[in-house]
């Protein structure tokens, strides 16, 4: 449940989105010398197969002044506008394209009072060089509809240390022209007069931070000055088209943690007789009595944070109370998440949010401040009362399939929760986010009462799950197999349902690979990250039911598999050990020979005792199970290890590989004799990924799909003529940003296609205005 949210296959991304041509071989089988262009994009309807959240959800903005008009933010798989009429989100970040993958992740939110039409961004998904580009600040005037683009001269972090704190993009509520923006990176406070269009560095602030989660870290990640957090306006000092006086900052500076302008930022000072020793995680005003509410924990968060304070201080006498619910010495905590009821100012709300054990705690004050009440107690430990009751009846496997001892419960009330907001328009809804979805309430009184208000997931339509395989056997009840990061992964039956639960027995944090035997798909295999424990499982009943098998030594992760075609024998790369095989259901692992470590590893689909292998430029071939590999003698192919190749089901040693890094070859290769001679397709520029579906109508070859660059356009591309031509399927408004771990037709039903995202879930398209073809009932909707 721990969320690592570091990117998958990062050095696989800055190298495949650097600019560059592939170089020139000769041309396919059948191919024109002068290859064709892509074909015009077609018409593709798209949804996601449902799993509903899966995702750390760090920040949720209500719009003051239009009742209903609520925005989530997530830390890679971008934004979210609230519809009331269905209470879902819909996705308003899928035009971000491959180059600018990082703009998927979003560190803040800002929605106009003034106009609650306007909406702005600002996105970026690390600081570091894992992430290639500047950050940027997103402006759209139709609430997310569609978007322009303010370039910064710095890179912004949606998913690095201290994302939960903010809100860090602020606009004025009495002259929307202004916005602030708070950057990391050493890089200060900005401001922009012209609603978003050009920004400029407020040379007078005098901090720009100096707190860093681990300054030794030589990544980058963790030794990023987390900079200015937050952003909060005094809107009781201004009036309607006239600049806000008052405007409070945060700063992630342990001793200086909040600075005031009352000039409407001409000059700043650091706010006195503040507290020292933490980081304000948030600032959150109550104008009618005049208070700020300050949140405070000893680091940057999201997971971490060990102690921690609630402050209230008051903006017209400038005194400082510790209003915290707890003595200092009682906190294992910090708190984050913080809200007032605009329609009763009074009250005030706030989280535990890196409580991982038993449970987060809310806790929640009618007088200010003055006396908190939590949502749960101890009655006799390590008995539990609840103020609340949840139903996770809509999203099941929210459970987690967990069995825990008191105090533990399940489902979790939640962790990471370092959002928390009650709508400005009704006292009764709230919403939080946590590591693994949006929980959200209707009925928040009750509390005060001495009832029991409902929890429920709010989550429907957002998707956040990073997608690291997927698998679409050809017969049986299971329609997709996939392997997510964090979550695990899903066996879909319908993909308009969200499955009862994630693969248990065991269940990995994350699941890096998984296969199904071609002629026996009800035998399915799976590798995964998990703390402790087997990190292989199998099912014979694909994937309704999993147990495990045993590790060989030294195993410490996931890696690849591979199924024999008959499901008589398996082949595992796993981290930390070399590759290994077995007949029968892992109970004994030998080390193949002939095959280096780390090798990415497939079967093919005709023949169950050959497999694949590649690594480093080479490829692989054995064909007695995995006891021995023989390196093939084909020269050209990527020399990197960005590469994902998979055999043709039906037609042995038919072996379809993508690829490559830009300063070398890059592209899409086919062979027909098992890997022992490629050809290079000319007309694909790039290719990170390769799939099959069913045939087209009158083809006999199988269609095939790939997240590729055809022609100079990047895209998911289908053809169904053996890669001759391609046509593009989706367009610029869905793109979903890094789409290069994996992808797979539909064997049964022509032209349906299932994309990886990282961070958007797993997509799935079907042409428009025409009725899916297949051999079976299609539960799809």
């Amino acid at each position: 449940m721990r969320r690592t949210r570091v990117l998958t296959a990062v050095l696989a991304l800055t190298a495949g989105l650097l600019s560059g041509a592939a170089p020139s071989v000769r041309a396919a089988d059948g191919a024109a010398a002068h290859p064709p262009p892509p074909r015009a994009a077609g018409t593709y309807a798209w949804k996601n197969a449902r799993v509903d959240g899966g995702g750390f959800v760090p920040g949720i903005v209500f719009n003051r002044s239009e009742k209903n008009l609520a925005y989530a933010r997530t830390d890679i798989g971008g934004a979210y506008r609230w519809q009331q009429s269905s209470k879902t989100w819909t996705p308003l970040l899928d035009s971000v394209g491959w180059d600018d993958w990082g703009h998927t992740g979003v560190v803040s939110l800002a929605s106009d009072a003034v106009d609650p039409d306007k909406v702005y961004a600002a996105v970026g998904t690390y600081t570091n060089d894992w992430d290639p580009t500047n950050g940027a600040v997103l402006r759209s005037d139709d609430r997310g509809a569609s978007w322009k683009k303010a370039e910064l001269p710095f890179k912004l972090g949606g998913n690095m240390p201290g994302r939960g704190m903010g809100e860090r993009l602020a606009v004025d509520p009495h002259k929307d022209s202004v916005l602030y923006l708070g950057a990391p990176g050493g890089n200060g406070l900005w401001r922009s007069t012209d609603s978003g269009v050009t920004w400029s560095q407020v040379k007078d602030f005098p901090n720009v931070g100096n707190y860093a989660q681990d300054p030794s870290d030589t990544s980058g990640y963790a030794s990023d000055n987390q900079g200015i957090t937050w952003v909060t306006f005094d809107e009781s000092t201004g009036s309607a088209g006239s600049a806000t006086r008052t405007v409070y900052v945060g700063v992630a500076d342990k001793d200086n943690a909040v600075y005031r302008s009352t000039d409407a930022g001409a000059t700043w000072t650091r706010l006195a007789g503040q507290p020292t020793g933490y980081l304000a995680h948030k600032g959150v005003l109550d104008a009618e009595n005049g208070y700020l509410y300050l949140a405070y924990s000893d680091t940057g968060g999201p997971y971490d944070g060990g102690k921690g304070r609630l402050w209230r201080y008051a903006t017209a006498s400038g005194t400082w109370t510790d209003i915290s619910p707890v003595a200092e010495a009682d906190t294992y905590y910090g708190f984050s998440g913080l809200t007032v009821d605009r329609q009763h100012p009074g009250t005030v709300m706030a989280t535990a949010y890196s409580s991982w054990w038993p449970d987060t705690q809310i806790f929640r004050s009618t007088d200010s401040g003055g006396t908190w009440t939590r949502a749960w107690d101890y009655t006799s430990y390590p008995d539990r009362a609840n103020r609340y009751t949840m139903d996770v009846s809509a999203t099941p496997w929210l459970t987690f399939g967990a069995h825990p001892s008191p105090p533990e419960q399940t489902p979790k009330l939640g962790w990471m929760t370092e959002s928390l907001e009650i709508d400005p328009f009704d006292s009764d809804r709230m919403m939080y986010g946590t590591g693994a979805t949006v929980y959200g309430t209707e009925d928040l009184t009750k509390w005060d009462s001495g009832g029991r208000f409902t929890i429920t997931p709010m989550v429907r339509g957002l998707e956040e799950t990073a997608v690291n395989d997927l698998a679409a056997p050809p017969s049986g009840d299971a329609r997709l197999l996939s392997a997510l990061g964090d979550v695990g992964g899903f066996r879909h039956t319908d993909l308009t349902k969200v499955p009862s639960m994630m693969y248990t027995s065991p269940t990995f944090t994350s699941t890096t690979s998984l296969d199904f035997a071609e002629s026996d798909p009800d035998t399915v295999v799976r590798v995964g990250d998990l703390d402790s424990g087997p990190h292989v499982a199998f099912s014979t009943d694909d994937g309704a039911h999993w147990f495990a098998g045993t590790d060989p030594a030294g195993v410490s992760g996931g890696g690849t598999v591979a199924a024999g075609a008959d499901g008589s024998r398996f082949v595992w790369s796993p981290a930390g050990a070399g590759v290994q095989y077995t007949t029968g259901f892992g109970t004994s692992w030998q080390a193949s020979s002939g095959i280096p470590a780390g090798a990415v590893v497939e079967s093919d689909r005709v023949d169950p005792k050959t497999f694949y292998g590649f690594e480093s430029g080479r490829f692989y071939v054995s064909t007695d199970g995995g006891a021995t590999f023989t390196a093939s003698a084909a020269t050209g192919l990527p020399a990197g290890d960005s590469v994902r190749f998979k055999a043709l089901p039906g037609t042995k040693g038919d072996v379809w590989l993508a690829g490559g890094a830009s300063d070398g070859a890059y592209g899409l290769w086919h062979s027909t004799d098992a890997g022992a001679h490629w050809t290079k397709l000319p007309d694909v520029d790039q290719a990170d990924t390769i799939g099959f579906g069913r045939a087209a109508p009158g083809a006999s070859y199988q269609t095939l799909y790939t997240s590729a660059r055809v022609g100079g356009v990047r895209g998911i591309f289908r053809s169904t003529d053996r890669g001759l031509h391609w046509t593009r399927i989706n367009d610029d408004a869905h793109q979903w940003g890094w789409t290069g771990a994996a992808i797979t037709g539909d064997p049964r039903v022509y032209g349906r296609v299932y994309v990886s995202t990282n961070g958007r879930g797993i997509i799935y398209g079907d042409p428009s205005g025409t009725r899916a073809r297949g051999r079976t009932a299609d539960p799809s909707g």
